[in-house]
Protein backbone atom coordinates (compact mmCIF):
# COMPACT_ATOMS: atom_id res chain seq x y z
CA UNK A 1 0.00 0.00 0.00
CA UNK A 2 2.91 2.01 0.54
CA UNK A 3 4.37 1.35 -2.34
CA UNK A 4 1.26 2.37 -4.13
CA UNK A 5 1.48 5.88 -2.57
CA UNK A 6 5.03 6.63 -3.38
CA UNK A 7 4.60 5.52 -6.71
CA UNK A 8 1.21 7.57 -7.29
CA UNK A 9 3.08 10.74 -6.31
CA UNK A 10 6.10 9.84 -8.28
CA UNK A 11 3.53 9.70 -11.46
CA UNK A 12 2.28 13.01 -10.81
CA UNK A 13 5.77 14.80 -11.09
CA UNK A 14 6.77 12.83 -14.14
CA UNK A 15 3.15 13.72 -16.34
CA UNK A 16 3.84 16.94 -14.75
CA UNK A 17 7.34 17.28 -16.68
CA UNK A 18 6.35 15.41 -19.91
CA UNK A 19 3.20 18.24 -19.73
CA UNK A 20 5.79 20.86 -19.60
CA UNK A 21 8.21 19.26 -21.73
CA UNK A 22 5.92 18.80 -24.59
CA UNK A 23 4.15 22.54 -24.11
CA UNK A 24 8.28 23.49 -24.50
CA UNK A 25 9.11 21.35 -27.03
CA UNK A 26 5.46 22.49 -28.89
CA UNK A 27 6.44 26.35 -28.04
CA UNK A 28 9.73 26.05 -29.31
CA UNK A 29 9.47 24.06 -33.28
CA UNK A 30 5.87 26.37 -33.67
CA UNK A 31 8.70 28.88 -34.40
CA UNK A 32 10.26 26.91 -36.89
CA UNK A 33 9.35 25.31 -40.39
CA UNK A 34 11.52 22.93 -41.92
CA UNK A 35 12.08 20.76 -45.10
CA UNK A 36 14.52 18.35 -46.35
CA UNK A 37 13.49 19.28 -49.76
CA UNK A 38 16.05 21.62 -50.87
CA UNK A 39 19.18 21.97 -51.90
CA UNK A 40 22.30 24.21 -52.84
CA UNK A 41 21.96 26.77 -56.37
CA UNK A 42 23.92 28.56 -58.09
CA UNK A 43 24.67 30.18 -61.40
CA UNK A 44 26.03 28.33 -64.34
CA UNK A 45 27.16 30.28 -67.13
CA UNK A 46 27.28 28.57 -70.89
CA UNK A 47 30.32 29.25 -72.39
CA UNK A 48 30.06 28.66 -76.18
CA UNK A 49 32.00 29.54 -79.67
CA UNK A 50 30.55 32.73 -80.89
CA UNK A 51 32.08 31.79 -84.27
CA UNK A 52 33.14 28.94 -86.41
CA UNK A 53 36.57 27.32 -86.51
CA UNK A 54 39.17 24.82 -85.75
CA UNK A 55 40.41 25.03 -82.31
CA UNK A 56 43.81 25.50 -81.58
CA UNK A 57 44.31 25.43 -78.25
CA UNK A 58 42.19 24.51 -74.82
CA UNK A 59 44.11 26.43 -71.73
CA UNK A 60 41.93 24.81 -68.99
CA UNK A 61 41.06 21.68 -67.52
CA UNK A 62 38.02 19.65 -65.94
CA UNK A 63 37.09 21.58 -62.50
CA UNK A 64 39.95 24.07 -62.54
CA UNK A 65 39.36 27.80 -60.99
CA UNK A 66 40.05 30.25 -64.07
CA UNK A 67 39.23 34.49 -63.42
CA UNK A 68 37.22 36.33 -65.54
CA UNK A 69 38.47 37.18 -69.03
CA UNK A 70 40.75 34.58 -69.02
CA UNK A 71 41.41 32.79 -72.37
CA UNK A 72 39.79 29.25 -72.14
CA UNK A 73 39.99 28.39 -75.81
CA UNK A 74 41.62 29.89 -79.19
CA UNK A 75 40.11 28.75 -82.31
CA UNK A 76 42.54 29.43 -85.73
CA UNK A 77 42.43 33.04 -86.47
CA UNK A 78 44.26 33.47 -89.81
CA UNK A 79 40.78 33.56 -92.09
CA UNK A 80 39.54 36.25 -89.52
CA UNK A 81 43.10 38.27 -89.84
CA UNK A 82 42.17 38.27 -93.78
CA UNK A 83 38.45 39.01 -93.43
CA UNK A 84 39.66 42.25 -91.34
CA UNK A 85 42.56 43.02 -93.86
CA UNK A 86 40.11 43.33 -96.77
CA UNK A 87 37.24 44.70 -94.42
CA UNK A 88 40.27 47.77 -93.70
CA UNK A 89 40.38 48.06 -97.34
CA UNK A 90 37.42 48.28 -98.64
CA UNK A 91 36.82 51.01 -95.87
CA UNK A 92 39.79 53.08 -97.28
CA UNK A 93 38.29 52.78 -101.04
CA UNK A 94 34.73 54.13 -99.62
CA UNK A 95 36.89 56.80 -98.35
CA UNK A 96 38.93 57.84 -101.23
CA UNK A 97 35.38 57.59 -102.86
CA UNK A 98 34.16 59.81 -100.59
CA UNK A 99 37.13 62.26 -100.57
CA UNK A 100 36.41 62.54 -104.80
CA UNK A 101 32.55 62.95 -104.38
CA UNK A 102 33.31 65.75 -101.84
CA UNK A 103 35.82 67.62 -103.77
CA UNK A 104 33.39 67.58 -106.58
CA UNK A 105 30.43 69.25 -105.29
CA UNK A 106 32.20 73.07 -104.54
CA UNK A 107 33.22 73.13 -108.20
CA UNK A 108 29.98 71.68 -109.46
CA UNK A 109 28.25 74.59 -107.20
CA UNK A 110 30.93 77.94 -108.13
CA UNK A 111 31.41 76.77 -111.94
CA UNK A 112 27.24 76.60 -111.95
CA UNK A 113 26.99 80.14 -111.70
CA UNK A 114 29.61 81.31 -114.41
CA UNK A 115 28.28 78.48 -116.92
CA UNK A 116 24.32 79.50 -116.60
CA UNK A 117 25.64 83.56 -117.21
CA UNK A 118 28.54 82.39 -119.97
CA UNK A 119 25.89 80.57 -121.93
CA UNK A 120 22.98 83.47 -121.66
CA UNK A 121 25.85 86.53 -122.79
CA UNK A 122 26.17 83.71 -125.76
CA UNK A 123 22.69 83.45 -126.71
CA UNK A 124 22.35 86.90 -126.43
CA UNK A 125 24.59 88.28 -128.51
CA UNK A 126 24.38 85.33 -131.26
CA UNK A 127 20.18 86.56 -130.99
CA UNK A 128 21.59 89.90 -131.86
CA UNK A 129 23.46 88.17 -134.88
CA UNK A 130 20.57 86.91 -136.42
CA UNK A 131 18.70 90.40 -136.13
CA UNK A 132 21.26 91.62 -137.98
CA UNK A 133 21.72 89.54 -140.85
CA UNK A 134 17.98 89.21 -141.26
CA UNK A 135 18.18 92.93 -141.50
CA UNK A 136 20.94 92.82 -143.97
CA UNK A 137 18.88 90.08 -145.85
CA UNK A 138 16.06 92.18 -145.88
CA UNK A 139 18.19 95.04 -147.26
CA UNK A 140 19.57 92.61 -149.90
CA UNK A 141 16.20 91.44 -150.76
CA UNK A 142 14.40 94.59 -151.10
CA UNK A 143 17.80 95.95 -153.24
CA UNK A 144 16.95 92.62 -155.39
CA UNK A 145 13.20 93.93 -156.05
CA UNK A 146 14.49 97.34 -156.95
CA UNK A 147 16.97 95.84 -159.43
CA UNK A 148 14.58 93.68 -160.82
CA UNK A 149 12.18 96.65 -161.30
CA UNK A 150 15.00 98.63 -163.70
CA UNK A 151 15.73 95.36 -165.41
CA UNK A 152 11.95 95.17 -166.10
CA UNK A 153 11.95 98.72 -166.86
CA UNK A 154 14.72 98.71 -169.04
CA UNK A 155 13.64 96.03 -171.42
CA UNK A 156 10.68 97.55 -171.96
CA UNK A 157 12.46 100.25 -172.83
CA UNK A 158 14.15 98.25 -174.79
CA UNK A 159 11.23 96.68 -176.43
CA UNK A 160 9.86 100.18 -177.19
CA UNK A 161 12.83 101.38 -178.58
CA UNK A 162 13.04 97.98 -181.14
CA UNK A 163 9.99 99.01 -182.53
CA UNK A 164 10.85 102.94 -182.81
CA UNK A 165 13.50 101.61 -184.83
CA UNK A 166 11.85 99.22 -187.06
CA UNK A 167 9.44 101.89 -187.78
CA UNK A 168 12.01 104.53 -188.85
CA UNK A 169 13.57 101.84 -190.81
CA UNK A 170 10.62 102.13 -193.12
CA UNK A 171 10.07 106.00 -193.00
CA UNK A 172 13.77 106.27 -193.61
CA UNK A 173 13.13 103.46 -196.60
CA UNK A 174 10.28 105.99 -198.01
CA UNK A 175 12.44 108.73 -197.57
CA UNK A 176 9.44 110.37 -194.50
CA UNK A 177 11.87 111.08 -191.78
CA UNK A 178 15.52 112.46 -192.15
CA UNK A 179 19.01 110.34 -191.59
CA UNK A 180 19.27 112.09 -188.24
CA UNK A 181 15.94 110.69 -186.88
CA UNK A 182 17.14 107.59 -187.75
CA UNK A 183 20.37 107.58 -186.17
CA UNK A 184 18.73 109.03 -183.15
CA UNK A 185 16.33 105.99 -183.56
CA UNK A 186 19.01 103.54 -183.64
CA UNK A 187 21.44 105.54 -180.61
CA UNK A 188 18.37 105.04 -178.80
CA UNK A 189 17.68 101.50 -179.33
CA UNK A 190 21.01 100.99 -178.64
CA UNK A 191 21.23 103.04 -175.40
CA UNK A 192 18.32 100.26 -174.29
CA UNK A 193 19.77 97.45 -175.05
CA UNK A 194 22.64 98.22 -173.00
CA UNK A 195 20.61 99.51 -170.20
CA UNK A 196 19.44 96.28 -170.32
CA UNK A 197 22.17 94.55 -170.04
CA UNK A 198 23.57 96.88 -166.82
CA UNK A 199 19.83 95.94 -165.08
CA UNK A 200 20.56 92.24 -165.88
CA UNK A 201 23.89 92.67 -164.35
CA UNK A 202 22.81 94.55 -161.57
CA UNK A 203 20.16 92.09 -160.74
CA UNK A 204 22.95 89.49 -160.87
CA UNK A 205 24.81 91.30 -157.88
CA UNK A 206 21.94 91.87 -156.22
CA UNK A 207 20.78 88.16 -155.68
CA UNK A 208 24.54 87.47 -155.01
CA UNK A 209 24.51 89.80 -152.42
CA UNK A 210 20.99 87.98 -150.74
CA UNK A 211 22.20 84.73 -151.31
CA UNK A 212 25.33 86.01 -148.95
CA UNK A 213 23.07 87.85 -146.39
CA UNK A 214 21.01 84.52 -146.55
CA UNK A 215 24.19 82.37 -145.71
CA UNK A 216 25.38 84.66 -142.95
CA UNK A 217 21.30 84.67 -141.26
CA UNK A 218 21.11 80.82 -142.09
CA UNK A 219 24.86 80.70 -140.03
CA UNK A 220 23.56 83.83 -137.47
CA UNK A 221 20.35 81.43 -136.92
CA UNK A 222 22.70 78.22 -136.45
CA UNK A 223 24.60 79.97 -133.55
CA UNK A 224 21.45 81.21 -132.08
CA UNK A 225 20.14 77.36 -132.17
CA UNK A 226 23.38 76.26 -130.83
CA UNK A 227 23.94 79.15 -127.85
CA UNK A 228 20.40 78.44 -127.00
CA UNK A 229 21.02 74.36 -126.85
CA UNK A 230 24.23 75.34 -124.47
CA UNK A 231 22.01 77.50 -122.01
CA UNK A 232 19.37 74.92 -121.97
CA UNK A 233 21.86 72.78 -120.42
CA UNK A 234 23.49 75.44 -118.59
CA UNK A 235 20.28 75.62 -116.68
CA UNK A 236 20.20 71.84 -116.10
CA UNK A 237 23.24 72.98 -114.00
CA UNK A 238 21.19 73.07 -110.44
CA UNK A 239 20.48 69.47 -111.38
CA UNK A 240 24.01 68.39 -111.84
CA UNK A 241 24.81 69.81 -108.30
CA UNK A 242 21.98 67.53 -106.52
CA UNK A 243 23.43 64.49 -108.34
CA UNK A 244 26.80 65.30 -107.29
CA UNK A 245 25.63 66.02 -103.86
CA UNK A 246 23.73 62.53 -103.79
CA UNK A 247 26.66 60.78 -105.07
CA UNK A 248 28.49 62.02 -102.15
CA UNK A 249 26.01 60.85 -99.66
CA UNK A 250 26.17 57.52 -101.36
CA UNK A 251 29.80 57.63 -101.08
CA UNK A 252 29.40 58.89 -97.40
CA UNK A 253 27.10 55.70 -96.67
CA UNK A 254 29.27 52.74 -98.62
CA UNK A 255 31.66 54.43 -96.19
CA UNK A 256 29.95 53.64 -92.92
CA UNK A 257 28.77 50.38 -94.07
CA UNK A 258 32.29 49.75 -94.78
CA UNK A 259 33.03 50.81 -91.60
CA UNK A 260 30.17 48.81 -89.73
CA UNK A 261 31.75 45.46 -92.05
CA UNK A 262 35.51 46.20 -90.66
CA UNK A 263 33.77 46.64 -86.75
CA UNK A 264 32.21 43.16 -87.47
CA UNK A 265 35.44 41.11 -88.92
CA UNK A 266 37.31 42.63 -85.87
CA UNK A 267 34.62 41.44 -83.32
CA UNK A 268 34.81 38.43 -84.89
CA UNK A 269 38.72 37.67 -84.75
CA UNK A 270 38.14 38.95 -81.11
CA UNK A 271 35.62 36.52 -80.68
CA UNK A 272 38.30 33.89 -82.25
CA UNK A 273 39.87 33.59 -78.27
CA UNK A 274 37.20 32.45 -75.72
CA UNK A 275 37.41 34.07 -72.57
CA UNK A 276 35.80 33.30 -69.27
CA UNK A 277 32.72 35.33 -68.66
CA UNK A 278 32.79 35.42 -65.08
CA UNK A 279 35.69 33.67 -62.12
CA UNK A 280 34.88 30.48 -61.54
CA UNK A 281 35.08 26.70 -61.78
CA UNK A 282 35.59 24.59 -65.14
CA UNK A 283 32.81 22.24 -65.52
CA UNK A 284 31.40 19.82 -68.10
CA UNK A 285 34.30 20.63 -70.77
CA UNK A 286 33.86 19.33 -74.12
CA UNK A 287 36.18 20.94 -76.53
CA UNK A 288 39.63 19.58 -77.17
CA UNK A 289 41.98 20.92 -79.44
CA UNK A 290 41.59 20.09 -83.31
CA UNK A 291 37.76 20.00 -83.19
CA UNK A 292 35.96 22.21 -85.34
CA UNK A 293 33.33 23.96 -83.51
CA UNK A 294 30.16 25.93 -85.03
CA UNK A 295 28.96 29.32 -83.72
CA UNK A 296 26.76 28.81 -80.62
CA UNK A 297 27.76 25.27 -79.82
CA UNK A 298 28.29 24.68 -76.16
CA UNK A 299 31.78 23.99 -75.33
CA UNK A 300 32.05 24.25 -71.53
CA UNK A 301 30.22 25.90 -68.38
CA UNK A 302 31.61 28.59 -65.41
CA UNK A 303 30.24 28.04 -62.18
CA UNK A 304 30.59 31.23 -60.00
CA UNK A 305 31.33 29.30 -56.22
CA UNK A 306 31.07 32.70 -54.82
CA UNK A 307 27.53 33.42 -55.80
CA UNK A 308 25.76 30.60 -54.05
CA UNK A 309 22.27 30.48 -52.17
CA UNK A 310 19.67 27.73 -51.78
CA UNK A 311 16.47 27.06 -52.84
CA UNK A 312 14.14 24.98 -50.33
CA UNK A 313 10.58 24.29 -51.21
CA UNK A 314 8.22 24.15 -48.80
CA UNK A 315 4.64 22.86 -48.36
CA UNK A 316 2.05 25.79 -49.22
CA UNK A 317 1.04 24.95 -45.80
CA UNK A 318 4.04 25.96 -44.04
CA UNK A 319 4.02 29.32 -45.43
CA UNK A 320 1.43 31.31 -43.86
CA UNK A 321 3.85 33.35 -41.25
CA UNK A 322 7.21 32.79 -43.55
CA UNK A 323 8.26 36.18 -44.67
CA UNK A 324 11.35 37.59 -46.36
CA UNK A 325 14.18 38.57 -44.06
CA UNK A 326 13.16 35.61 -41.82
CA UNK A 327 16.54 33.68 -39.99
CA UNK A 328 17.31 30.36 -40.94
CA UNK A 329 19.51 27.84 -40.36
CA UNK A 330 21.02 25.26 -43.23
CA UNK A 331 21.92 22.43 -42.68
CA UNK A 332 24.18 20.76 -45.43
CA UNK A 333 24.00 16.74 -45.70
CA UNK A 334 27.59 16.50 -47.45
CA UNK A 335 29.33 17.92 -44.38
CA UNK A 336 27.83 15.57 -41.96
CA UNK A 337 25.09 18.21 -40.94
CA UNK A 338 27.11 21.55 -40.71
CA UNK A 339 24.66 24.06 -39.78
CA UNK A 340 25.29 27.61 -41.80
CA UNK A 341 22.72 30.54 -40.63
CA UNK A 342 21.04 32.05 -43.64
CA UNK A 343 18.16 34.26 -43.99
CA UNK A 344 15.16 34.28 -46.39
CA UNK A 345 15.54 36.25 -49.57
CA UNK A 346 12.82 35.88 -51.22
CA UNK A 347 9.49 33.11 -52.06
CA UNK A 348 8.51 32.38 -55.43
CA UNK A 349 5.54 33.84 -57.82
CA UNK A 350 4.00 30.11 -58.36
CA UNK A 351 4.25 26.85 -57.45
CA UNK A 352 7.34 24.26 -58.86
CA UNK A 353 4.57 22.23 -60.47
CA UNK A 354 3.51 25.60 -62.53
CA UNK A 355 7.30 25.93 -64.14
CA UNK A 356 7.63 22.13 -64.19
CA UNK A 357 8.05 20.78 -68.22
CA UNK A 358 4.51 19.24 -68.16
CA UNK A 359 2.15 21.36 -65.54
CA UNK A 360 -0.98 19.33 -64.03
CA UNK A 361 -4.29 19.59 -65.20
CA UNK A 362 -6.88 19.58 -62.82
CA UNK A 363 -9.33 20.34 -65.28
CA UNK A 364 -10.30 16.81 -66.53
CA UNK A 365 -12.15 15.53 -64.28
CA UNK A 366 -9.95 13.42 -62.29
CA UNK A 367 -8.79 15.75 -59.40
CA UNK A 368 -7.34 14.42 -56.88
CA UNK A 369 -5.58 17.45 -53.98
CA UNK A 370 -1.99 17.47 -53.77
CA UNK A 371 -0.35 19.70 -50.91
CA UNK A 372 2.15 22.01 -53.33
CA UNK A 373 5.21 23.19 -52.44
CA UNK A 374 6.70 26.61 -53.58
CA UNK A 375 10.28 27.06 -53.69
CA UNK A 376 12.22 29.49 -51.41
CA UNK A 377 15.41 31.44 -52.22
CA UNK A 378 17.33 31.37 -49.07
CA UNK A 379 20.85 33.70 -48.96
CA UNK A 380 23.98 32.55 -46.73
CA UNK A 381 24.91 35.03 -44.30
CA UNK A 382 28.27 36.82 -44.84
CA UNK A 383 31.29 34.41 -43.86
CA UNK A 384 29.40 31.31 -44.01
CA UNK A 385 31.60 29.77 -46.67
CA UNK A 386 34.71 31.04 -46.83
CA UNK A 387 36.08 28.36 -48.83
CA UNK A 388 33.95 28.07 -51.17
CA UNK A 389 33.02 24.65 -50.27
CA UNK A 390 29.33 23.92 -51.30
CA UNK A 391 28.28 23.55 -54.64
CA UNK A 392 24.92 23.43 -56.69
CA UNK A 393 23.35 20.71 -56.26
CA UNK A 394 24.06 19.67 -52.66
CA UNK A 395 21.16 19.01 -50.63
CA UNK A 396 20.12 20.50 -47.39
CA UNK A 397 17.64 20.12 -44.68
CA UNK A 398 16.47 23.70 -44.16
CA UNK A 399 14.75 25.78 -40.62
CA UNK A 400 13.16 29.35 -40.83
CA UNK A 401 12.38 30.64 -37.92
CA UNK A 402 8.78 32.12 -38.55
CA UNK A 403 7.83 33.36 -35.09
Amino acid sequence: MAMLVRAKWLIIPTVLMLIVGGYAAWHYFSKWESTDDAQVDGHIHPVNARVGGTITAVNVQENQYVAAGAVLAQIDARDYEIAVARAAAELAQAQAAVIGARAGLPVATSTAGVQITSSEAIAERAKTGVEIAERELEAAQARLSAAQARLREAKANATKASRDLDRMKQLIAKDEISQQQFDASVSEAEASRAAVDSADAGVLQVQHEVAVAQGKTAQSQAELQRAQAEAQGAKTAPQQIVITRAQAQSAEARTQLAKAALDQARLNLEYTSIKAPVAGIVSKKTVESGQVVQPGQPLMAIVPLADIWVTANFKETQLADMRTGQRATISIDAFDGRVLNAHVDSIASATGAKFSLLPPENATGNYVKVVQRIPVKLVFDEGQDPEHQLRPGMSTVVKVRVK
